[in-house]
């Protein structure tokens, strides 16, 4: 008798336990799924994303003292008897280093450097003029610098508006000033971002070769935090046009064709502690800071010489494959070969760009 009653006891208390357990289980896994959602979601994009079409890859031939008519023939092209005249357009946000490797490494090949500046960020707060109070940093290319303010709209509070609407603006406003520098017809047009940065020889060949197609993305090697972390060779946003009455600003894909190891792309290649801040607050993504210690300095200066992600989130891949392949750290490269040569030649001056810098100043 007493044993049945036990067995009674026991079978009524179990369902109060699991009641109880998934009690505390549902909630923490909703708030697990809400913290980690976009992890989770990328963890899962090879099974709800679908690539996009695959780029049709230029074979790109160069090597020092080799002559600009072999070069442009290996290519298919022909050499011109004169070169294109080059503008080079950027939308600029506050990467003053980047910006000056930038510009010295391509300055003897640029007709002009045509710089748009926002007095607030994508993300409708109100920003310094970087480059307009750094101005006298560039007067090596003074002669060349079309720069052009945007007066941006600030975001009222509780505002849901998508930071990529005014990127948007800010990308249509570069057309004026585009054709405010004097380009024309046939001339060169390079679309990038700052930190995307053709080399040299890519930008000659194709002012001094004739036949080129008239649109073509740049395959760039992509580098995190400095030179010593190499991710891959997936950036392709950069473009180099052929200028004529249908081209548009813009930093998206424009056509299948990509030249190959075209450059590099530097991203968060910062000196300063206070400007990987700014950027994590200020670009397109803001909405990845998703704790207030992710912006904590001493967070920040561990990851970078990890080699680690700055938002904790999982690699951008179309396939299980790739995903794991990047999961983790970067490993860190000893090289500092074919880098910019200006990057080279000032190495103590950027040396938060060469192995072993990876210790920032905060300010």
């Amino acid at each position: 008798m007493g044993t049945r009653h036990h067995h009674h006891i026991s079978r009524l208390a179990l369902p109060k336990f699991i009641y109880a357990v998934l009690l505390v289980l549902l909630p923490a896994s909703f708030i697990g799924i809400f913290i980690n959602g976009q992890k989770i979601s990328y963890l899962f994009r090879p099974l709800w994303d679908k690539p996009p079409p695959s780029f049709e890859h230029l074979p790109h031939y160069y090597a020092e003292n080799v002559s600009m008519d072999s070069l442009c023939r290996l290519h298919g092209w022909t050499l011109r008897s004169e070169p294109r005249r080059v503008f080079d357009a950027i939308i600029f946000s506050n990467e003053l280093d980047i910006l000056e490797l930038r510009w010295r490494e391509l300055h003897p090949y640029i007709t002009k450097f045509v710089i748009l500046e926002a007095n607030t960020t994508f993300t409708g707060i109100p920003k310094p003029l970087f480059f307009g109070a750094n101005r006298d940093r560039f007067s090596f290319a003074d002669d060349k610098i079309v720069y052009g303010v945007y007066p941006g709209r600030t975001a009222s509070p509780g505002s849901s508006e998508n930071p990529f609407a005014r990127e948007a603006e800010q990308r249509r406003a570069m057309n004026g000033l585009i054709r405010y520098a004097g380009i024309s017809y046939d001339d060169l047009l390079i679309m990038s971002d700052a930190d995307e940065i053709p080399s040299p020889h890519t930008v000659k060949l194709l002012q001094w070769c004739e036949g080129i197609p008239d649109v073509l993305h740049l395959e760039l090697r992509n580098y995190l935090y400095s030179f010593e972390f190499p991710v891959d060779y997936n950036s392709w946003r950069a473009t180099v046009h052929v200028y004529g009455p249908w081209t548009l600003y813009q930093h998206a894909r424009q056509t299948d064709i990509i030249f190959s190891d075209a450059g590099w792309h530097c991203s968060f290649c910062f000196k300063r502690l206070e400007e990987f801040v700014f950027k994590m607050t200020a670009y397109s993504h803001a909405d990845r800071v998703k704790r207030k210690d992710f912006l904590d300095y001493s967070r920040i200066q561990k990851l970078i010489c990890q080699g680690d992600d700055l938002f904790d989130m999982l690699p951008e891949e179309y396939s299980f494959k790739e995903l794991i392949k990047k999961m983790g750290s970067i490993p860190r490269s000893a090289s500092a070969v074919h880098l910019p040569a200006y990057l080279i030649a000032n190495a103590e001056k950027f040396k938060f760009l060469l192995p072993g810098g990876c210790v920032r100043p905060a300010y």
